[in-house]
């Protein structure tokens, strides 16, 4: 077994970019119709300014002095050393849009709700518009910068590293929940800020379930144990499936995992600068479906992954979005036998201009089996 190497402390990474993925937003307004961009999903109110509070909005327009974000009085402290030009903790987002004058503001449309919109438009000054902008930042945030790969590469280090960890814990007779719980706390012992997404542990049956969550249902011997998990460290997440085995793992489950391995295999080899997300998958999905499985692999190849465990792009069958250095994504084919049981092999992978990284550094073989 070959465990990820101990991730930095995020003391030791490069500062994030924030004024500079403020720019690259800014570099939108044309192409979005707007004068000044709203932008409210949390994540990329993170990904431009650092502040990671549950209310927060940004204001960003062509003027780069005059970014603001906008919270409230129980983050002042919390904002206090962020490096913003402005930060409104005594108003509003209503009362800040009164005072606009006659622009044209986009706001996001797959995050914003309607009644929200409403509310927003009905503050703006007379002659001000809404644009409607789907999701603005999300494809700026596919290319990801050193710093981030940084980050994300810490969260699967230490993903890595528990899973190991785990692959030598005796599993049978242990329950869905606690090998969730174990894992999820090792994650915090080696240093990660949180978990990434809820722990999925899937045995034996339960493994025909891609995204079952875990019970108190014990592990039997022989059987297959499907766990997809992630840390997160300074808000990137990782994403990493591997299998436990509670015993020797012989029969069919045997050759589902063999041919899960080998299709987890073309994937990444495809995963390279230049190529689609259609070809990723495309390339996975014939390995499945050559064996036979092919009705049973049930969900895309892969997505993006960063600040949000699932973001652009989507590694799908015809997809046509191009892998560009800074990508990260995930290759996780998976095949399921509802009443038999299923397996995914799953990786977070960082595109270069000439070689991908795999992030997530470990054996892809039943562990303890």
């Amino acid at each position: 077994m070959t465990p990820a190497v101990p991730a930095p402390a995020v003391g030791d990474l490069s500062p994030l970019d924030h004024a500079g993925h403020r720019d690259r937003l800014r570099g939108r307004l044309a192409d979005l119709g707007a004068d000044a961009v709203l932008v409210t999903a949390p994540s990329d109110v993170r990904w431009l300014t650092g502040f990671a509070g549950s209310n927060g909005t940004v204001l960003l327009g062509a003027d780069p002095d005059a970014d603001l974000l906008i919270t409230d009085g129980r983050y002042r402290e919390r904002v206090r050393d962020l490096a913003l030009p402005h930060v409104e903790t005594a108003r509003r987002v209503p009362e800040v849009l009164a005072d606009l004058g006659p622009v044209r503001l986009a706001v996001d449309a797959e995050h914003l709700t309607l009644a929200a919109g409403e509310r927003l438009r009905a503050a703006l000054s007379d002659g001000a518009t809404l644009v409607t902008a789907s999701s603005p930042c999300a494809w700026l945030r596919v290319e990801k910068d050193a710093a981030e790969v940084a980050r994300l590469a810490a969260a699967c280090a230490i993903t890595a590293a528990a899973l190991a960890w785990l692959g030598e814990q005796p599993v049978g007779g242990v329950t869905e929940r606690d090998l969730a719980r174990a894992l999820e706390a090792r994650f915090l012992a080696l240093g990660a800020d949180g978990v990434a997404f809820p722990t999925i542990v899937a045995a034996g049956v339960n493994g025909a379930s891609p995204h079952h969550e875990p019970t108190a249902r014990p592990v039997a011997l022989g059987e297959l144990v499907t766990v997809d998990c992630g840390a997160e460290v300074d808000g990137y997440r990782a994403d990493m499936t591997r299998t436990l085995a509670a015993g020797p793992v012989t029969g069919r489950m045997a050759e589902v995992h063999a041919v899960v391995e080998a299709a987890n295999a073309a994937g990444r080899a495809a995963a390279v600068n230049g190529a689609t997300v259609g070809e990723v998958d495309a390339a996975a999905r014939g390995v499945v479906t050559e064996a036979g499985y092919g009705e049973a692999f049930v969900h895309p190849t892969g997505h993006g992954v960063g600040l949000d465990v699932h973001e652009a792009p989507l590694v799908a069958a015809g997809g046509t979005a191009t892998l560009c250095p800074g990508t990260t994504v995930t290759v996780e084919p998976g095949i399921y036998l509802p009443g038999v049981g299923g397996a995914r092999v799953e990786d977070t992978l960082a595109v270069g201009a000439d070689a991908t990284e795999v992030l997530t550094v470990m054996d892809r073989r039943p562990l303890g089996a």
